[in-house]
This record gives structure tokens, sequence and C-alpha cells, in this order.
């Protein structure tokens, strides 16, 4: 079968059963088409990583069910002083390799970043690993391990702002990120996740938001994201999205086959000034 129309027959079963599954396993079910043959591998274009000096460490930052989580910080080298904080949501592939890269390379920025584990220590190679993950995550845990993040960034950090970005799974969970704390998050980046339309909950938010797509994501389609800016917009909230041409789901990724270098270079600047407009 034509993987178009296998496709469209894919699509439509998730229509007839979205009522059943509910709008995280319809957005879920999406992603596994969208990875389909993906792994998240080492190739040439994950050598991105700039050269700013910057110290890591492993820390403990929350405790979730009588468990503790460890996620991954990064801050300026030799800095000094109070610095803006960020929480660094990982893909549906976990805190791996590309997400400790990507944190890295925002703390060279100026920010105190902080990687969170939102499952708890597991990280996936395959897509279906990837799915079984994703669909693991409880929201209220969820919830919870980002608000302790928060005071970990502001409290033993000393975080003066605190912004959010995500990717895929987690650019969906920048948004949740925002709507649960509307009152303390003060950016946010959402990189081709998972999104809300519903103006009684968008209305909620006070910070500014980027949002960065690809035109041919056929998990989070172009005229979801024009839905979710004019409803934005309409609500008089300060918000600036992207849609990049010829660039799909997970175009920012250099460690899987989806990479668009245009788009994700384009995409970073942006993130880079939106963060130091609103975060310095």
């Amino acid at each position: 079968m034509d993987s178009s129309v296998k496709y469209s027959l894919y699509l439509l079963i998730i229509l007839l059963v979205a009522g059943c599954t509910g709008e995280k396993a319809d957005f879920i079910d999406r992603m596994e088409m969208e990875h389909e043959n993906d792994q998240p591998v080492a190739n040439a274009a994950a050598e991105i990583e700039q050269n700013s000096e910057v110290a890591t460490e492993t820390v403990t930052y929350a405790t979730v069910d009588g468990k503790e989580i460890t996620g991954y910080f990064a801050e300026p080298e030799d800095a000094e002083g109070d610095l803006p904080g960020l929480i660094v949501i990982h893909e549906w592939w976990g805190l791996n390799d590309n997400i400790r890269m990507m944190t890295r390379r925002l703390a060279g920025q100026g920010y105190r970043a902080l990687a969170v584990d939102l499952y708890q220590g597991e990280v996936a190679e395959t897509s279906d690993k990837a799915s079984t993950l994703a669909r693991s995550v409880n929201q209220g845990q969820a919830v919870s391990n980002l608000e302790q993040a928060y005071s970990y960034l502001t409290e033993q950090q000393n975080a003066t702002k605190v912004g959010t970005i995500g990717w895929c799974f987690g650019g969906g969970w920048s948004l949740q990120t925002a709507l649960a704390m509307p009152e303390k998050i003060d950016a946010t980046v959402i990189y081709y996740g998972r999104l809300v339309t519903d103006a009684k909950q968008l209305m909620k938010l006070d910070m500014p938001i980027l949002g960065l797509f690809g035109e041919e994501d056929r998990g989070i389609p172009p005229s979801q994201v024009r839905e979710f800016e004019s409803t934005l917009k309409t609500l008089n909230k300060t918000v600036n999205v992207y849609i990049y041409e010829n660039a799909g789901h997970a175009f920012a990724n250099p460690s899987g086959n989806r990479y668009n270098e245009k788009a994700a270079e384009d995409a970073w600047k942006k993130t880079v000034v939106f963060f130091e407009k609103h975060l310095k």
C-alpha cells in the first residue's frame, strides 16, 4: 500500500476513535507515524554545539511519588551573580545526549538551564519504546516534576526569570508548563509540540510565546498551528509563530533523520533573540 494512502487511512482511524483514546493518545499515535523508521542516532549535523565554556552536573531537583528525579544542569563557566533560568524539556526519546547538548548550548547563551526528566531515568532508542514511555507519563506527576524544576531554578539557582523550551513531546510540555504556572513563567518556546486551541485554557497565559513548526508536519498540521496563533491573538496575547517550508516534524533535531539545517538554524536564531528580549 502506498505510504500516503496508508497514512490517510491511519488518520481516519484516529479520528473515528478519538473520543475513546483521548487527545494525548491521539497525539502520540500521530507521533508514531511521524517518527516511523526514525532513530535518535548521531550524524554530522549533531556537531553544531557552540564553543562557549559551560559547567555541567547531574542534579536532583524533584521528588515525584516518592522517587528522586535527576536532571542535567548547565551554566556558563565561572558564572557570577544571578542569571535567568530555563526549563529544558526533552523530546519523546527522553533526556539523551542530544538534549544535553542543547542544554549546554542554551547555557552558553547566558542561562542557568535545567533539562528535566519526565521519564524518570529511562531513554528510548526506538519509536516503539518512545511511544510506550510517552504514554506512561502521568499528567499530575509531570506537572509536579516541572513545578519543582521551577523551584529548583528560582530557589537554589536564584534565577531572576524563568523560561521554558521543549521539542516534540517536550514542546507540548513547554506549553503545559506555561498553562500550569501562568504567573511564574516569563517566556515559552514551543518546537513542534502538542497544542491547545481552547480559548478558555489559553486565556490564563501571560507570558510571550514563540512557536516553531514545520509545514510538512502531519502530526501537528499548519491549520492547527494557525488556529493556536489566531486564538492567542484574539485574546491579545503576545505570540510569534513561524511555519517553515520544506520542514517536517523534528526538523531541529540534529540526532535524527529529519533534520533540516536551514530551518533549524533560523529557528535557533529566533529562539536566542526571543529569550534575550524577554528574560534578560
